[in-house]
């Protein structure tokens, strides 16, 4: 992973909650660091001090050879925010991974009948 941006909209982002995302993002993305170029995520409290299911946490991962990837997820809390996020991004490049690698072995393996005795 090469770059991790972490932005905070209408509250302050504090060493605590960069280090916390940093290292979530760490663990969720370790199958497919090298592929990942770069990290944006976005915290935001949508309704301010207005309170109710507002938190938001959006991030989006951009990787070699594959569209990026966006999960955004909306809680009461910022952090149980982040960490479903975090869970979904890391959930969603598995599987991109898996049918990068599932697709070409499943062209080779396509039934040709010119080739069939």
């Amino acid at each position: 992973m090469n770059s991790i941006q972490i932005h905070a909209q209408d509250f302050a982002l504090t060493d605590g909650l960069r280090e916390r995302v940093a290292r979530r993002l760490a663990y969720a993305l370790n199958h497919g660091r090298d592929m990942v170029t770069r990290i944006v995520v976005r915290l935001s409290d949508i309704n301010g001090p207005r309170g109710g299911v507002d938190k938001c946490c959006s991030i989006e991962v951009r990787l070699n050879g594959v569209p990026p990837i966006v999960v955004e997820d909306v809680q009461a809390d910022l952090y149980v925010a982040i960490d479903r996020a975090v869970e979904r991004i890391g959930r969603t490049l598995d599987r991109r991974l898996a049918r990068r690698h599932v697709l070409p072995r499943l062209r080779e393996n396509r039934f040709d009948p010119e080739t069939q005795p």
